[in-house]
């Protein structure tokens, strides 16, 4: 895990408002989540829901910081919490009713996110 400085140095260089607002909001009270969020376009977490479906326990809180993209079908029932979504992903979990909410969102109103960080 990196500094916060750190952190808010990569954060300044993104062009994503977005993005930079949700690094700034899970800085203090999740820096895991913060410093993926702060990685390189190229190395931020993208991953399909067959992956999240094998790696996730049921009945529990995903945390993916990244996109999460439609590939696959997710059969467990969970929470996901990601900085985006693909259009397919979205339609997905609307049909399985599969809760799912922005990154940005959830730490406005929870200060410290529980679940399964994925990477």
């Amino acid at each position: 895990m990196i500094s916060k400085t750190k952190i808010s140095k990569r954060a300044a260089k993104k062009t994503n408002i977005e993005l930079v607002e949700t690094i700034t909001a899970a800085k203090k009270n999740n820096p895991e989540i913060a410093s993926l969020l702060s990685l390189p376009a190229r190395k931020q977490v993208k991953k399909n829901l067959y992956e999240i479906d094998k790696d996730a326990k049921d009945k529990g809180t995903v945390i993916v910081p990244g996109k999460v993209l439609g590939k696959g079908e997710l059969n467990k029932k969970i929470k996901i919490v990601a900085l985006s979504y693909s259009s397919s992903a979205l339609e997905k979990l609307n049909k399985k009713k599969i809760e799912a909410s922005l990154l940005k969102k959830e730490l406005k109103k929870e200060k410290k996110l529980e679940g399964d960080i994925l990477r």
